[in-house]
């Protein structure tokens, strides 16, 4: 039995690996850092040893990193987004107008010497050489001695200096809640070099892409404080929080922390003298720590009824998206809402327990879509947030609402809000660059609720039971890798035997929309039209004045395949009828039938992304 089960472990893997794109190759990155940290001027020392191995084609002779505190200064261009935007991101700027005009002040313009973000590098070398290097903005470019050349590893060896914000995006120092340091972004950051180059965005407080690889990070700060982080604590007996038994080990009145990890693309932490630690673990074995500060009874019911819900959390996704790899995941409270991290987030924490959950799940949902698969969120925001939205909406409607029938479509508010952007004029389209969207609203809905739609809109495509069994065939092929949209459709398409082109082009790379309509209905025939630019295959929904109904199913031409009968509850016990293709170049469809409608539907379930459903409904 055992060599039976070896064999077939060891052919899965197989399988897996003979998935990936022809050529594929990824670079790995092991970071050893250490830091000293002066919590009263709210600066620190690094030193880091990062071991770069380049897996690419190519040799390189020059390298980038980024530092992304140096976004924080008057003048940068995270600083001019701000101003120029017409409508910036509230954390950020001030409104010195009025309600009715407003005119927006960059936070970032005003801040003093002693208020800014910066990362300093002080020495630098490549496998012991000295290596030339600039800083340009949030980026660090660094001409080699000698390239890097294909399958070698090099051996950076960096010390630097960097102050701490006072401006909060993410990182930064005192939060509104008051948690002292919130360390996101804050460590030189090998940029990501991939098949399409190198990526050398500079921080306009988006979002970000990164090679996987291996942590050790030792932080040096004054004993009193209790730090979260990402990966597991190696030292719990000696540092405050983490263990009742715990002699806290000081030198000259600071305490040592050290933190490993592994197969991460980013690393976080966050330290405050009174934070508290909480934590529990899942039925799948994942330890979840919970690091917040305290501030009352209720704070502190929210937080382990999160705690509780948090081990369910990640049991759910296992089942649904793939088992979560890593030992532990950490939900620490800082930064200014809600951001992700290798095995960690950070969040604002005085929330009421519904928000509070909503966050958590969010987060804790980006461990797969971008965490687990590496996307480029840069590129594809809508992959990275849409789907960890969708993820979050299930799961909040399935363990806090505990709802036991899920509706037809869980995202409806999703498909909701995108309908107001398709139809308000500042649609974009979601393929576009997540820093380069007119406006913030746009961005915000493209890539969180478009998104979800996307998704879910695909489940309607190739059947609910298919895009649960693409999900996991994606997580098996894809997991520690750095998958683009197009990988997904290639699953997609494998797992349902369909073509899926035309609709992932059509719905990524423009705005157009989709509209269909009940042209007119009479005793032996049923007329649908479609009024768009954007085909689709329609579910139609008959119910005949003798009581009995009839579900027709049109396939499009350009599938070339068929949806299979889906096992949703509103279909139980009525006939599918699938009718011939409906070609995307003629916008009629006849229908006929033998006895006479007295009510046609498209689409009950609601999951086609219709922008005018007025028409999608006959009652006589």
């Amino acid at each position: 039995m055992k060599k039976i089960i070896l064999f077939t472990v060891l052919a899965l893997l197989a399988t897996a690996a003979s998935a990936q794109r022809p050529g594929y190759w990824q670079q790995h990155v092991d970071y050893k850092m250490n830091v000293e940290v002066d919590e009263k001027n709210y600066q620190y020392l690094g030193e880091m040893t990062l071991k770069y191995t380049n897996n690419s084609n190519h040799d390189l002779p020059k390298i980038y990193f980024h530092l992304y505190f140096n976004a924080f200064q008057p003048g940068s261009m995270m600083d001019y987004r701000l101003t120029n935007i017409i409508d910036p991101d509230a954390r950020m700027s001030t409104n010195i107008g009025t309600r009715e005009n407003p005119k927006y002040q960059s936070r970032i313009a005003v801040l003093k010497p002693d208020q800014i973000g910066y990362q300093k590098i002080g020495s630098l070398t490549v496998d012991g050489q000295a290596a030339n290097y600039k800083v340009d903005g949030t980026i660090l470019e660094v001409t080699l001695a000698q390239p890097i050349t294909q399958g070698k590893t090099a051996t950076i060896e960096m010390k630097w200096e960097a102050q701490i914000p006072e401006q909060i995006r993410r990182s930064g120092r005192n939060s509104k809640e008051g948690v002292a340091l919130s360390m996101a972004q804050w460590y030189p950051k090998m940029a990501q070099f991939d098949e399409f180059g190198w990526h050398l965005d500079e921080y306009v407080a988006r979002e970000f892409i990164a090679p996987f690889g291996n942590f050790d990070v030792t932080i040096n700060l004054n004993k009193d404080y209790v730090v979260g982080a990402s990966g597991r604590l190696q030292n719990p007996l000696q540092v405050k929080g983490y263990d009742k038994k715990a002699k806290i080990a000081a030198k000259n009145g600071k305490a040592t922390w050290n933190f490993k990890a592994e197969n991460i693309h980013d690393f976080v932490w966050a330290a405050d003298p009174k934070f508290e630690v909480d934590s529990a673990t899942s039925n799948g074995g994942t330890t979840i720590y919970t690091v917040y500060l305290p501030t009352n009874k209720q704070v502190k019911e929210n937080w382990k009824t999160a705690l509780s819900l948090s081990t369910e959390f990640f049991d759910y996704c296992g089942e649904h998206f793939g088992a979560y790899p890593w030992p532990t995941y950490s939900i620490i409270q800082g930064g200014d809402g809600g951001m992700e991290y290798g095995t960690a987030t950070l969040i604002t924490g005085g929330r009421d327990i519904k928000s509070l959950v909503g966050v958590i799940f969010h987060e804790a949902a980006h461990s797969w879509y971008q965490q687990l698969f590496g996307i480029n969120e840069t590129v594809d925001e809508w992959f990275d947030e849409g789907f960890t939205s969708y993820i979050e909406e299930y799961a909040f409607q399935s363990l806090f609402e505990k709802k036991g029938a899920l509706k037809s479509n869980p995202v409806i508010n999703a498909y909701r809000s995108y309908y107001k952007l398709a139809l308000s004029g500042k649609e974009e389209p979601i393929s576009l660059l997540a820093d380069y969207y007119d406006t913030n609203y746009a961005y915000g809905n493209a890539a969180y609720n478009k998104g979800q739609v996307l998704a879910e809109q695909l489940g309607y495509i190739i059947g609910k039971e298919n895009l649960q069994k693409t999900f996991l065939s994606f997580y098996d092929r894809w997991k520690f890798k750095h998958p683009t949209p197009n990988d997904f459709k290639r699953v997609a398409e494998e797992t349902s035997g369909m073509n899926l082109k035309w609709y992932f082009n059509l719905f990524i790379n423009t705005t157009r929309t989709i509209d269909y309509a009940i042209e007119s209905v009479t005793e032996n025939e049923i007329r649908l039209t479609n009024k768009s630019n954007f085909a689709m295959p329609l579910d139609l929904l008959v119910e005949y004045e003798d009581g009995s109904k009839e579900l027709f199913y049109i396939p499009l031409r350009e599938m070339r395949g068929e949806k299979p009968t889906e096992q949703l509850v509103m279909y139980q016990g009525i006939t599918r009828t699938t009718l011939e293709d409906w070609f995307w170049t003629n916008p009629n469809y006849n229908i006929k039938v033998t006895k006479k409608p007295v009510k046609v539907q498209i689409d009950p379930s609601l999951r086609l992304a219709d922008i005018d459903s007025s028409n999608n409904l006959y009652e006589n």
